[in-house]
């Protein structure tokens, strides 16, 4: 009698034919959504110079983290009902057109506008990708895949501020924004025929509109927060109602690792954003030379994924 060896089914791997071209543009929004904003916090100091609106530094930054988080509910308030098809893609249209508003932008203000635009819609594609990963890839490669978005937070930190520098000092700061526009338009076309598959397959039971009315009143409140310091009492009570029960209080378990982690990802992007400022407004570095600063934190590990600013003296000290 010949016995013969069962049949083995060989295992999926990412970059196999049925999921090289997904995880090739899943790894490429990743990527620009980080070299984004690395790119802009490294010619940041030159556009609140250009457009005379040092004054709005700090919120050019608070702005897109703030609405990131309006981004992030609603996005995933919606792949719950309808998949996440839509939502990723109404989230790319938002972060291109806020890319566009940003380049063409006349004033700080306009360009503050143009920065919400690209928090809404950043922070929706994070939450539409983390969706899509659950719906088209199998259990045994989704550890992989988030390995990958990872790997995709922390290449950009070795060449993005680089490569802005040399973009703004070349054609100007413009088309640090306008230029990633059409790598935006080329990561979505390598997405689409995954987001087509999906269709409107719901992934999970509906969100509460409640957490939406709340991540609307404290992304507003902390917009305001300059203007009227109070409103942190607002976002006090925001975040008591969007985090999990206890993370304020840093109760044990899952609520601690939360706060914690919340906490030392605000002190990393407060720190990441001024001391680009700092580097290039008040030890006279140029922007390629401050930019190295990013590209160290990079060097060792993963960043934890945006920015926000730190101080500098006289009257060019953004408030």
């Amino acid at each position: 009698m010949t016995l013969t060896a069962p049949a083995t089914t060989p295992r999926p791997r990412l970059l196999s034919p049925a999921y090289a071209v997904t995880t090739v543009g899943m790894f490429a929004l990743c990527a620009l959504v980080a070299f984004e904003a690395l790119a802009v916090t490294t010619v940041m100091p030159t556009v609140a110079d250009e457009l005379d609106g040092v004054g709005l530094y700090a919120l050019a930054f608070a702005a897109p983290l703030a609405s990131g988080v309006v981004g992030m509910v609603s996005a995933g308030a919606w792949s719950d009902r309808r998949g996440p098809a839509v939502p990723l893609v109404a989230s790319l249209v938002l972060f291109a057109v806020g890319l566009v508003v940003c380049g063409t932008a006349p004033s700080m203000e306009v360009l503050v506008a143009g920065r919400v635009l690209q928090g809404l819609g950043g922070g929706a594609l994070t939450v539409g990708l983390y969706v899509l990963v659950g719906l088209v890839f199998p259990a045994v490669l989704q550890p992989a895949v988030f390995a990958s978005f990872a790997a995709a937070w922390v290449l950009p930190s070795l060449f993005g501020p680089a490569l802005a520098a040399w973009v703004a000092h070349a054609i100007g700061w413009r088309w640090v924004f306008l230029g990633a526009v059409a790598l935006a338009a080329a990561a979505g076309a390598l997405v689409a025929p995954a987001l087509r598959r999906v269709g409107t397959t719901a992934a999970g039971e509906p969100t509460p509109r409640s957490r939406l009315a709340w991540a609307l009143v404290g992304a507003a409140a902390v917009l305001a927060l300059d203007a009227f310091p109070p409103a942190a009492l607002v976002v006090l009570l925001a975040l008591r109602q969007l985090l999990p029960a206890g993370a304020l209080l840093a109760r044990p378990g899952l609520p601690s690792v939360i706060g914690t982690r919340g906490l030392m990802s605000a002190s990393f992007f407060a720190a990441e954003a001024y001391i680009v400022f700092v580097l290039e407004e008040n030890w006279g570095l140029s922007a390629g030379i401050a930019g190295l600063a990013l590209t160290g934190v990079g060097v060792p590990g993963q960043r934890p994924a945006r920015s926000s600013p730190g101080s500098a003296s006289g009257s060019r000290t953004p408030r």
